[in-house]
C-alpha cells in the first residue's frame, strides 16, 4: 500500500488528530492530501515530529529502520523482546505503535508494517547501527569491490558489491578469522557511533598480506573505507556482534522519579504565598518605573545598575529581579519608550492588568512565563563574543525554552504529591524526548524548576492545583482565589514615624502608602516610615496636607501620632515657598531673605547662581538639577511650568505604548480542535476536486468557462442560492485565464465570496474577471 493512499484512507478523526499532533503540516493548509503525504514525508517535518518521541517509541522507529522491508508486528515484537532489559514489549509496544500511525510516521496492517517515506533518511545512523553494506561499498570503484569478493567469496555470482552484502549478510566465519584485537576494534564499534578514523583507510589490502588489526578488517569488508582516513561499520556486522539486538537495555516505560513526599495542601498553599508575592513585585517594579524609569542601552535591553537597583527595591536576588522584568516585558506591562534615546515604561495595558483581581493577574503572568522564548536565567552570563547578556536584550531568545518549560512541568505534573529530585527530573526528560539532549536543555530545565518555585507555578517543589489547572486549560484563577492571602485595608500607625502593614495591603492602599513612605523591611508584616522626603513626594504628586492626614486617619486602626502630624504640616508649611523655572533654570520666592541664605551657601557655588532680582535668581544649571541640589541642601522648592502653574509629578503619569503580550497558537496538547477540523474539511474537499478532475460542462475541452456578464451573474446567483459548486473561469492579475471550482457564499460590493476548493480555502473574486461560469459533471 502507497503511503498517500493510506492517508487517504484514514478517517476524520485520525486525521484531526494527526493534523493536531503535527500542527506544521497544515501551516499553511495544503490543496489536497497528496500534498498533506509529501509534506509528511519532508525532513524537516519528519525531524521535528521525532524530537517528540520517548525513548521506547523511538526505539521501534529505529527498529523498523533497520529492517530492510515491512515486517510484521509479531516478528516486531519479537526484535523489540530481546532489546529490553526487563519486562516484556506488550502493552506499551500496542501503544507505541497506535502512536506512529496517528503521528504517520508508521503505516500499514500489523501484517506489513513500515516506516513512512524519508524517515529512514533522516535517521542517518538508527541506535547506532552503520550503513547497509550496499551503502557502506558504494564509494569503492567496481574492480576493487570485484577482488574484495573473490577473497571473501570465491565462487559466487554477480556484481561485487552484490556479492559483498551477501556474504556480510552471515559474517561469522569472517569474524572469527580474525586477531583478538581486530575483534577487540569491532566490539567498539559495535554499540556505536559506528565510524572511527584511521590513517589511509582507502588503500588496498589482501586477506594475506594484511598485518595491523584494521588491515585485517578492511582486507575482509568487516569496515569500510567512507574516506581517506574514515570508516564505518556495516550495518550487517554490527547486528551479528549485537547477536540480532538492534538496542541494549531498552526499557519501556519510564524512569520512576525519587524524590521527598510532599502534603499537596502545603505544597498548594506555598504556591499561591509566592504568586502573590510575584504579582506584588511586577506591581511594584511597574509602579516605581512609572515615576523614574530606567534608560533603554544603545545596544538594547537594561543596564546592570538599572537591574541591581530593581532588584533592591524589590527586596529580590539579581537572578529574581530578572525574571520580573523579563515576564513583565513579555506580558506587555512594559515596553521601551519615552525621551529620545528611550525609557523602560509602563505601557497603557498595565493600567487593564492591574485592576483586575490579583488571581486573573497570576494567570496572566504564568502564561506568559510558560509561553515566552525568553530566557531570563542568562541574565549576568556572556555571549559567544564575552560580552554581557543584558536583562530585555534580545540575545535572551531560545526557542526551545517554552518546550523545556511545558515538558519539565509535564514530570512534575506525572509526580503527584513528590517533590522529585533534579537529577530525577533529567532522567525523565532524557528519555521522554532523548533527540533532544543536550547542556543547553539541561540548563533550560535548571532555569524552568528555579523560575517555576518564583512564580508560584510550584511549592516546595511539587505542582501546584492552580498550576496543573493552567496547564490543562482549566480556570486557574477559580482554583488559586480561596488560596491567596485576604488583603487588608489598614496600616497600624506608631510614635516613631514608622507604619505597620499587618498583611498584604489592597493594591490601592499599597500604592498610596509607596507613595506617602518608604518601605523599611518587608515580611510577614512590611514596614513602612515616613520621613520628610517621602511626605514632600506625596506633596509634589498634588496631596494636600489635609488630604494626607485624613487619608492617613481613614486607614489606620491607631491614631494619628502627634509628630507624624507635625511632620506633615512642617513640611507642607515649607512646600512651594519657592519655586524653580526654567532660565536654563530660576529660583523665584516671595521671600528676599530666604534667597539671600542660598545666595550665601558655599554648597550653592556649583549651581552658578545669579541674583537677577531681590526675588529671582538664575542659574546656568537644568530645572530638574536645580530642584534635587535644593532639596539636597535642605530646602523645599517645586518646579514651575513657563506660565508660572505648579508642575505635579503624578505617579502614574508616564505610560508608553505597549508591544502585544506572548500569545500561543497551540493548546499544550497540539493544534485548537476548532482548527483541525476545519483544516481536515479543506483537505478533503481539494482531494475530492484533486481526484475527479472534472470539466466544465457547457466549455470546450482545454478552455475556461465563458459567457455573458448577465448570464453569469444569474449563473452564480442562482449557486448561491441552491448552495451547489461550480467551474468558473477567471482572470488573474496578469490576465492569464485560469479555472476554479467554488461553492459561492455570496456577492457584494462587486465581488465573489467563495470557497475554493482548488486551493482549499475561502478567497474573494472580482466579477468583473468572472469569465463565465458552467455546471460540474
Amino acid at each position: 500500500m502507497e503511503f498517500t493512499e493510506w492517508i487517504r484512507g484514514r478517517t476524520d478523526e485520525q486525521l484531526r488528530a494527526l493534523v493536531s499532533a503535527r500542527p506544521e503540516l497544515i501551516t499553511p493548509v495544503p490543496a489536497h492530501l497528496e500534498g498533506l503525504a509529501s509534506r509528511a514525508g519532508s525532513p524537516s517535518a519528519i525531524g521535528r515530529v521525532l524530537d517528540r518521541l520517548d525513548r521506547f517509541t523511538l526505539a521501534v522507529v529505529e527498529t523498523l529502520a533497520v529492517q530492510e522491508k515491512p515486517i510484521s508486528k509479531a516478528r516486531l515484537r519479537a526484535v523489540i523482546g530481546r532489546a529490553l532489559a526487563e519486562g516484556k514489549p506488550e502493552p506499551e509496544l500496542s501503544a507505541a505503535l497506535e502512536r506512529l500511525r496517528e503521528l504517520a510516521l508508521v503505516y500499514g496492517p500489523d501484517s506489513a508494517l513500515d516506516l513512512a517515506p524519508g524517515v529512514r533518511k533522516v535517521l542517518d545512523d538508527p541506535a547506532g547501527l552503520g550503513p547497509p553494506a550496499a551503502e557502506a561499498f558504494r564509494h569503492h570503484p567496481p574492480d576493487q569491490l570485484a577482488d574484495m569478493a573473490d577473497e571473501i567469496a570465491p565462487g559466487t555470482s554477480g556484481t561485487g558489491k552484490e556479492r559483498l552484502a551477501a556474504a556480510l549478510a552471515e559474517p561469522g566465519k569472517l569474524i572469527e578469522d580474525v586477531s583478538g584485537e581486530a575483534r577487540a576494534a569491532l566490539e567498539q564499534l559495535a554499540w556505536g557511533p559506528p565510524t572511527g578514523r584511521v590513517p589511509n583507510a582507502r588503500r588496498e589490502v589482501r586477506v594475506e598480506s594484511a598485518r595491523s588489526p584494521i588491515e585485517q578488517l578492511l582486507a575482509r569488508a568487516l569496515l569500510a573505507a567512507t574516506g581517506e582516513e574514515s570508516v564505518t561499520l556495516p550495518r550487517e556486522v554490527g547486528l551479528y556482534l549485537r547477536d540480532g539486538r538492534v538496542h541494549r537495555d531498552l526499557r519501556a516505560t519510564a524512569p520512576a522519579l525519587e524524590g521527598s513526599e510532599r502534603d499537596q495542601k502545603m505544597a498548594d498553599r506555598t504556591a499561591a504565598g509566592q504568586a502573590f508575592a510575584f504579582v506584588r513585585s511586577v506591581e511594584e517594579l511597574c509602579e516605581r518605573w512609572s515615576v523614574d524609569p530606567p534608560g533603554v542601552l544603545r545596544t538594547g535591553g537594561l543596564g546592570v545598575r538599572d537591574l541591581k537597583r530593581a532588584a533592591t527595591d524589590l527586596d529580590l536576588p539579581e537572578w529574581a529581579a530578572a525574571l520580573v522584568v523579563e515576564v513583565t516585558h513579555a506580558a506587555g506591562l512594559i515596553a521601551a519608550g519615552g525621551a529620545v534615546d528611550g525609557e523602560w515604561l509602563p505601557t497603557t495595558g498595565y493600567d487593564l492588568w492591574r485592576v483586575k483581581p490579583t488571581a486573573a493577574r497570576w494567570v496572566v503572568l504564568a502564561t506568559t512565563w510558560l509561553q515566552m522564548d525568553r530566557v531570563p536565567g542568562l541574565v549576568g552570563e556572556r555571549d559567544e563574543r564575552d560580552r554581557p547578556l543584558n536583562a530585555l536584550h534580545t540575545d535572551l531568545r531560545r526557542s526551545a525554552a517554552p518546550g523545556v518549560r511545558a515538558a519539565t512541568l509535564g514530570v512534575l505534573a506525572a509526580a503527584a504529591g513528590l517533590a522529585p529530585t533534579r537529577e530525577s527530573i533529567a532522567e525523565r526528560l532524557a528519555w521522554e524526548q532523548p533527540r533532544r539532549r543536550g547542556a543547553l536543555r539541561e540548563q533550560l530545565m535548571e532555569f524552568a524548576l528555579r523560575e517555576a518555585e518564583q512564580v508560584g507555578v510550584t511549592g516546595l517543589g511539587v505542582l501546584s492545583g492552580h498550576a496543573r489547572a493552567l496547564r490543562d486549560g482549566l480556570d486557574a484563577a477559580a482554583v488559586l482565589e480561596p488560596l491567596l492571602p485576604e488583603p487588608v485595608d489598614h496600616v497600624l500607625l506608631q510614635a516613631d514615624l514608622t507604619a505597620v502593614a499587618p498583611g498584604p495591603l489592597t493594591s490601592d492602599l499599597n500604592r498610596w502608602m509607596t507613595l506617602t513612605a518608604d518601605i523599611e523591611s518587608k515580611g510577614g508584616a512590611t514596614v513602612y516610615r515616613f520621613g520628610e522626603s517621602s511626605v514632600r513626594r506625596a506633596l509634589d504628586a498634588g496631596h494636600g496636607a489635609e488630604e494626607l492626614l485624613a487619608m492617613l486617619a481613614r486607614h489606620s486602626a491607631t491614631p494619628v501620632p502627634q509628630a507624624l502630624s507635625y511632620l506633615v504640616a512642617d513640611v507642607a508649611r515649607r512646600h512651594g515657598r519657592m519655586r524653580v523655572g526654567t532660565a536654563s533654570a530660576y529660583i523665584r520666592c516671595d521671600d528676599p531673605a530666604l534667597l539671600d541664605q542660598i545666595t550665601a551657601d558655599r554648597r550653592a557655588a556649583q549651581l552658578r547662581l545669579r541674583r537677577l532680582a531681590p526675588t529671582v535668581i538664575a542659574s546656568r544649571s537644568s530645572r530638574a538639577v536645580l530642584v534635587d541640589s535644593l532639596r539636597a541642601m535642605g530646602y523645599a522648592p517645586v518646579a514651575e511650568s513657563l506660565d508660572g502653574d505648579v508642575i505635579i509629578s503624578q505617579l502614574d503619569s508616564r505610560r508608553t505604548e505597549g508591544i502585544a503580550p506572548v500569545r500561543s497558537v497551540a493548546s499544550a496538547t497540539g493544534l485548537d480542535s476548532g482548527v483541525a477540523a476545519a483544516a481536515v474539511r479543506a483537505l478533503r474537499a481539494g482531494d475530492a476536486a484533486h481526484l475527479a478532475r472534472r470539466e466544465p460542462v457547457e466549455a470546450p475541452d482545454g478552455q475556461v468557462p465563458r459567457g455573458p456578464a448577465t448570464a453569469t451573474i444569474s449563473a452564480l446567483q442562482e449557486a448561491i442560492r441552491q448552495g451547489v459548486r461550480v467551474w468558473i473561469g477567471y482572470l488573474d492579475s496578469q490576465g492569464n485565464a485560469t479555472s476554479r471550482i467554488l461553492e459561492p457564499a455570496r456577492m457584494e460590493g462587486g465581488y465573489l465570496t467563495a470557497y475554493d476548493e482548488t486551493r482549499a480555502a475561502v478567497h474573494r473574486f472580482a466579477l468583473h474577471r468572472i469569465t463565465g461560469v458552467a455546471g460540474l459533471q
